[in-house]
Formats: C-alpha cells, structure tokens, sequence
C-alpha cells in the first residue's frame, strides 16, 4: 500500500519519501499469497478489486517491470446453503464489469479436472484472475516510484510523527526526522503501533496466518486455477515448479494475534495434515502430493475484516492506510490511487468513506454475505 501510494503520488509530481523499517516487502506483503480476484459481494471493493486486475493484466504497460502475473483463473465452490449467496455475488459482479460466471456441477471439472463435485451444486468462475509474485510486483513499484523521484528509505524505522498546530509535519526515525506535509500509515501488522504514535486508537490486530506448502504428484503439475473452497474452508493455488500452497479460510484467525516482530514463522506441527486432507478431498488426485516446508505471515485484522483509509484528525494531513485484514494485495493499485487523491484533495474514483475509522462508532461496519469476512 505504501508502495503503491508513493508511486501514485509521484506520478502527480508529488515529493515523496517511502519510510520502511525493514527491507520492502519484509512484512505481510512478502508472505502474501498474492491472489488476484474480483470475488466480493460489496460493489466498493469489487470495483476496486476489477481495477487491479486490470493494472495486474497489464502491469508492463502501466507500472514498469514484471510483477509474475499468471492468470490461471480462480473458481469459488461454495455449498447449497451458500449457492443464492453466490449468485447474486456473481450478479453484482458483471453489473460493475467483470468478467465472471456461474458454473454448473458438471462445467466445474472442465475449469478443474479430476475435482470430486458430488456435494457441489454451483461455484463462481473469472477466467482472467489469477495470482501474481509478491516480491516481484513490490520491486517494480518501488522502482517505477523512484524514478518519478521518490525516495526509498530502507531498514529505518519511524519512531514518532509530528505534529504542529493540528496539522502534522513529519515523522522521527533513528536517523533524524523526515518533514512532509502529509503522513501516511501504510504499516500494516504495525499499523495501530503507528498509529498510536499520533494519539490514535486504530483497532487493528496483527495476526498469525499459516500457509502449507507442497510438491504436486507427477502428472498432476499442469496448468490450475486458483481454488476458494467454501465447503472445506480452504484455499489453493499453485506456484511455480509444481507446487501448490495450501491455506485455511479461517476466522480464528483473528484470534492468534501476536508481536509482529517476534512470532513463529513457520508452520504449526501437524497443520500441513489438516489442510492437506481438505485438499485431497476436493482433489482427489492430490493424494500423493508431498508437503514442503510451510510458513506463517501476518493479516492486519480489523473486527469487520475491511480496512481503514482515512485522514484522522479529518484536516491534519494525517491518513491511516492499513488493516487489509488478508485481501489487501489485490485491492494495492486501487488503493494507492485513492489514497493519492485523498491526499491532494482530487475526486476519487473510488470513494473511500466506506472504509472510514469513525464506522464502527457509528455502527456501520462493512458487511459481506459470507460467513468468512475475510473473503469480502
């Protein structure tokens, strides 16, 4: 997001400086499974999702550099209880634009063959989505931003932000400070620690998601989609040289919060097993599959799953951009963009109120049709 945001506003002949307290993509971006979908069921951020998909098909073109997009598709399976659900998700999708369907139990396995389909009775189908390389995609950013003129400081903290008479005035690191006009809390995991450094309470949470990691049977390497399995509550994508990461579409997740700078970053005993076997079910011809050494990052979880993006004191140049709760990667190009036009005050393409801090206050928390929020 910080990425993204400094690349936009570069390309408005803004100053700016990207202040990172480690390496870029050091924090939840680099452990992102980096998935590229338009599956929401609120019209904000499937909008916002179409737009990155359209920056990620043609990222050459518009950013500069490679970003690794492979638009292997991505097909969401859901059960009867959910299929009205899905429908209408689908529905709402093609009225913004995107380029989705409804398959039939007997289309799915033409999009994922060898799937056992017996308990399905509908899944979602976006031929165009895919998944992307997180490293890759951040590099490429950052290097399109810097030459725009921005600047990059590498592995300096920021220790406080300034303020001066309610507006803010820059940020202190160990090194000195960095005066600007404009701050933006893009910290993700970190982003309430931030945060606090201007007097603020922002209720993100930063919390430990697992991903296993396993070596495909021989035969069964081909080309495959993205796959969001309601049923089994799990996701899995493939990666290069065979493999496939396996994850769980986990609201407990929520709950394993943690220090961000000292957590366990590898996988729990026994959860290559628990993921693998939903796998298998789904994917009988998986059975074979060996598991690789798995990792854990982490989600910036707000209690609606939805993120914040507001300036916060309204009026004080001071904008928090963080709290993506897991979806965030997908959603950074339209991101960047509407922060950018916050900050220098241009109509929005995509109104940001929705995502506002005072909402929970207000009691008008972002609400998708899934029981799982993080899915939108």
């Amino acid at each position: 997001m910080g990425c993204t945001t400094a690349l936009e506003l570069a390309r408005r002949g803004a100053s700016v400086a990207v202040v990172e307290k480690g390496a870029p993509a050091s924090g939840s971006t680099g452990r992102s499974s980096a998935i590229v979908r338009q599956h929401y069921s609120n019209e904000i951020t499937a909008r916002m999702a179409r737009y990155g998909l359209e920056v990620f098909t043609d990222f050459e073109d518009r950013v500069g550099g490679p970003c690794g997009f492979d638009p292997c598709g991505f097909l969401v399976l859901v059960p009867a209880a959910d299929e009205a659900g899905l429908r209408a998700n689908v529905a709402l999708q093609r009225s913004v634009g995107i380029d989705t369907r409804v398959l039939d139990p007997d289309e799915i396995g033409e999009v994922l063959p060898g799937v056992a389909a017996a308990d399905l009775v509908a899944a979602a189908w976006e031929p165009g989505a895919g998944y992307a390389d997180p490293h890759l995609t951040t590099s490429s950013v950052l290097a399109a931003a810097r030459r725009l003129g921005a600047r990059i400081h590498v592995n300096r903290e920021v220790t406080g932000v300034r303020f001066r008479g309610g507006r803010v005035a820059g940020v202190d690191t160990p090194r000195g400070p960095i005066h600007a006009g404009a701050v933006v809390n893009c910290a993700g995991p970190w982003g309430a620690r931030v945060a606090a450094m201007a007097g603020l309470r922002v209720p993100i949470d930063p919390c430990r998601a697992q991903l296993a990691v396993f070596a495909r049977p021989e035969g069964q390497r081909g080309r495959h989609p993205v796959v969001l399995d309601f049923v089994h509550a799990s996701y899995f994508r493939p990666e290069t040289g065979g493999l496939m990461l396996v994850g769980l579409i986990d609201p407990s997740e929520a709950e394993d919060v943690v220090d961000p700078d000292d957590y366990a970053e590898h996988t729990d005993e026994g959860y290559e097993l628990v993921v693998g076997e939903r796998w298998i079910q789904r994917c009988p011809g998986m059975e074979a599959a060996q598991p690789r050494r798995g990792y854990a990052g982490l989600y910036a979880i707000t209690p609606d799953w939805h993120p914040v993006i507001d300036e916060v004191p309204a009026g004080s140049g001071h904008f928090v951009c963080s709290g993506f709760s897991g979806h965030g990667f997908k959603l950074s190009p339209a991101v960047g963009l509407m922060t950018a036009q916050m900050i220098l005050g241009e109509a929005p393409t995509f109104d940001p109120r929705v995502f506002r801090l005072s909402r929970w206050s207000e009691g008008q928390p972002v609400r998708g049709r899934y029981e799982y929020s993080i899915t939108g």
